[in-house]
């Protein structure tokens, strides 16, 4: 593989502090990425004030480094004020991108400063070119593709767009599509697309199987994945083109920072180069050091359900490398894992005072933790080593087999604290220097950094020299004398009049200097020109002239999705035997595991005279159109799209029916909902994110006809490329070795807190857990109704019989005034396994983190 010639992606470090900021800037990053005061997606991040982002923004681009803000929530009816505000104080600070999720509020900055960068954020869901291509009009520059892409996916992505595209490629892995959790919603009213994710993803699982509990040999983070580090896949990401290596980790350390920005920084020279990186292990080591959940190559190379869940633990525990093969006294004699020993780790790594973590089953056969500071290191042979501790550490022979993990290291801190220090360490600029000096003329001194270029002449003029004149090398050394500057002298040229020796006080040639790399330093901070804004109240205005407020009395129309066979054979003999009415239900909806039950289910419903639609999968990847195109062939009366590849794909095909769009697509403004419905949605259904009032807020401001809200469901939480099927019910990878035991059992998980969770497979084996406490909004209903809501509807998750039947048709009495609130509640409280709950439509106030 040649890489020669590939140029260098953008390396983007996370920002959380100003000492983050500076670990980044001096350790190889190329940009960085922070929070927008109040609005981004780390709710438990520092908030930064609008003084600390310009401090911020001026010194990175002092130093050549990009800066891009994180706007990456969702935007609610009420905020847009609030939205435009800080965008007025932030945009004239020039920040290079903003990172946004939200396609209204990509509107408002397109139409606030109409030359800002926009990167679509990973929340943004985006899996497959045809997404890129449908969002062109946005004007977006850049994509940050979901962390779920393999390599081969991103190659076959971006050769199907001319936009950028940003690819994580270090730090912590989401197992539920980022932009497609609401675990933290449905479990404790905190929502993951507002920056206040709970990470459930890391709480203790049981697994339940066909209703017994299934004992996993200790394992209990079912869906909690290692760490994504892709540091060998370098040279692979480069010759798929990726523009920006993106490391997440926010809320993680400086010493976090400057080991990735180091480590990544010398793998992408390297691999322009077409070397090998040399000793990726130490680089590993170091980074694991300063926060590891265990390393693993993420999705880069496809799924591997056996690998990519460790499922033992899920917080950091350092750089494993090795086990404990025998306890001496105060020592641990610890072997080098085989792994490790290939990959070239020698037991010179430790020192005394580093920090070991071990890890050993204790009287009950679970997992427990030791760990200390390295009291003296010897060397048994070139894999196994003796560690000594000090005495307040009490051995004994349980630990024999225990893990060994690296967590500490002595030097760390204090190495990173030398990079943004250090003058000698610090990064500098290199610039160009000119000098031009003749008899009766000043001295011409101009700087050059590639970008900006000033010039500036002495006061005084040239004279005769009467000792000796000036000369070039005591120019040189004079105006390369830059160390207390971010400048330091490259290049040198210097033209003197050759006959005469000349004459300039050595004063005016420091002053020129003082002056110029003040100029420099200038122009560097002020980083181009200052957008023009709008007036506030022209921008509120435009805000408020694509709002809708006509309404179109229709009444309101009950959809139905289905998600299995026999749930559809339940509703067509209720049909048939009249205890449904065919009429009652607008649209049923077929969201099936197993696409070829799709037909059969289409005709015996279209033969009992109701009108069918069919859900695309939640995530639509490179080589998986066959799945759109199936549905586009049975040609049923609507799809509900859940990605906006597959509108893109469907449009693009002619498709006839209507386009439906799911809450997957995050509605939760009427610029979002506008920008939608104008480009041939027939109607979107409302965001996950939205309590009570902010819907009845939307459905005033939007086309409220269009609209539709989830009046009952199991709240779809994870939706994760992980299966859990596959990982602790077979030994397979994927589904190709897995032995499909998703179509044999029924799994549950029970969280740490007592909540269950159902699990269920979609058609390309991604899995969705949802919430087992089901979700009623029919209390806000009828309020709903009086603005216009056009829809509402009802999910079944695995109700059969008269259960199902029952749930529909107390729904549609209540709808149509033949039944009471308190009753409907009732009824569905005295089927319910788990309960009944409001969720997120009885959260009325925004959840704040008590860090804050």
């Amino acid at each position: 593989m040649q890489t020669q010639s590939l140029k260098r992606p953008e390396l983007l470090l996370p920002v959380g502090t100003k000492d983050m900021a500076l670990a980044a800037i001096h350790n190889g990053a190329d940009a960085i990425f922070m929070g927008v005061p109040g609005f981004n997606a780390r709710g438990r991040s520092h908030d930064f004030q609008i003084e600390e982002v310009k401090d911020i923004i001026d010194t990175c681009h002092l130093h050549g480094v990009k800066v891009n803000l994180a706007f990456n929530i969702l935007i609610f009816q009420n905020e847009f004020l609030g939205a435009v505000e800080v965008l007025k104080k932030i945009l004239p600070l020039k920040p290079d991108a903003f990172i946004v999720q939200d396609l209204g509020l990509v509107r408002l900055i397109r139409h606030m400063a109409p030359e800002q960068r926009i990167h679509a954020s990973t929340q943004m869901s985006v899996t497959n070119a045809e997404a890129i291509t449908w969002l062109d009009d946005l004007g977006i520059q850049r994509f940050v593709l979901a962390r779920e892409n393999s390599i081969k996916e991103i190659h076959a992505i971006k050769q199907n767009t001319t936009k950028e595209i940003e690819v994580f490629v270090h730090g912590a892995l989401c197992v539920s599509y980022s932009g497609q959790c609401f675990t933290s919603e449905s479990i404790g009213g905190r929502s993951a697309n507002r920056g206040q994710c709970a990470q459930s993803c890391r709480f203790s699982y049981e697994m339940h199987v066909d209703g017994e509990k299934r004992d996993l040999g200790g394992k209990s983070f079912l869906v909690s994945p290692q760490d994504l580090c892709g540091i060998n896949e370098v040279p692979s990401l480069l010759d798929s083109g990726v523009d920006c290596f993106k490391i997440e980790g926010r809320l993680k350390t400086p010493e976090y920072v400057a080991t990735a920005a180091r480590s990544f920084d010398e793998a992408i020279t390297s691999a322009q180069r077409n070397q090998a990186l040399a000793n990726p292990i130490l680089l590993k080591k170091q980074m694991a050091t300063a926060f590891s959940r265990g390393f693993y190559s993420g999705w880069f190379h496809g799924v591997n359900h056996q690998e990519l869940v460790e499922g033992t633990f899920s917080a950091h525990r350092g750089f494993e490398f090795g086990k404990v093969v025998r306890v001496n006294g105060n020592a641990l004699e610890v072997e080098i894992t085989e792994d490790k020993a290939q990959q070239g780790l020698k037991t010179d790594f430790i020192q005394a005072g580093d920090g070991i973590l071990w890890v050993f089953k204790d009287r009950n056969d679970q997992d427990a933790e030791k760990g200390g500071f390295v009291f003296a290191v010897k060397s048994l042979s070139p894999r196994r080593f003796a560690l000594e501790f000090s005495r307040d550490i009490a051995m004994n022979d349980s630990y024999v087999g225990a893990r060994v993990f690296y967590n500490h290291d002595k030097d760390l801190k204090k190495d990173v604290s030398l990079s943004v220090e250090d003058k000698q360490r610090k990064k500098r600029l290199p610039v160009s220097i000119r000098a031009e000096a003749s008899l009766g003329k000043p001295l011409t001194v101009t700087y050059t950094d590639g970008k900006y270029t000033v010039s500036a002449t002495s006061e005084n003029v040239c004279e005769p020299a009467k000792n000796k004149g000036l000369n070039s090398l005591d120019l040189r050394e004079e105006l390369f004398a830059l160390m207390g500057s971010p400048f330091r002298g490259e290049g040198f040229e210097c033209e003197l009049d050759p006959e005469t020796p000349l004459f300039l006080p050595n004063k005016q040639v420091k002053e020129l200097r003082q002056k110029l790399v003040k100029e420099l330093t200038d122009l560097r901070i002020q980083n181009g020109t200052t957008p023009v804004i709008a007036p506030q109240e022209q921008i509120m205005e435009w805000i408020g002239s694509k709002k809708t407020t006509e309404r179109k009395a229709q009444g309101l129309k009950f959809n139905l999705l289905l998600r299995d066979k026999f749930q559809v054979d339940d509703v067509v003999q209720a049909v048939t035997t009249g205890q449904l009415d065919a009429a009652a239900l607008n649209l049923v909806i077929l969201d099936f595991e197993f696409g070829l039950d799709f037909e059969p289910s289409l005709k015996a419903l279209r033969a009992a005279n109701v009108k069918v639609g069919v859900a695309t999968t939640r995530i639509l990847k490179p080589n998986e159109h066959r799945n759109v195109k199936h549905l586009l062939n049975m040609n049923p009366d609507a799809i509900l799209a859940r990605n906006l590849g597959a509108v893109q794909y469907l449009q693009s095909n002619n498709y006839q029916g209507q386009i439906l769009g799911d809450f997957s697509l995050n509605v939760t403004n009427h610029l979002t909902a506008q920008y939608l419905l104008d480009k041939g949605l027939e109607s979107v259904c409302l965001g996950y994110d939205l309590n009570n009032l902010q819907v009845s807020e939307l459905i005033q401001s939007g086309q409220s006809e269009r609209f539709e809200v989830t009046a009952y469901q199991y709240m779809p939480s994870f939706h994760m490329e992980h299966c859990v099927f596959a990982a602790f019910l077979s030994k397979g990878t994927s589904f190709k070795d897995c032995g499909r035991p998703c179509e044999k059992h029924d799994v549950k998980l029970k969280d740490q807190f007592g909540n269950w969770h159902q699990i269920k497979p979609d058609q390309e084996c991604r899995n969705t857990m949802y919430n087992g406490t089901s979700q009623s909004a029919a209390r806000y209903v009828k309020e709903w109704a009086s603005h216009g809501l056009g829809y509402i509807r009802y999910e079944a998750l695995k109700e059969r019989g008269a259960e199902l039947i029952g749930k529909i048709q107390a729904h549609l009495d209540f709808i149509n005034d033949k039944k009471d609130l308190n009753v409907l509640i009732k009824e569905l409280g005295n089927v319910e396994s788990y309960g009944l709950s409001e969720s997120h439509f009885q959260r009325e106030k925004e959840y704040q983190s008590r860090k804050k």
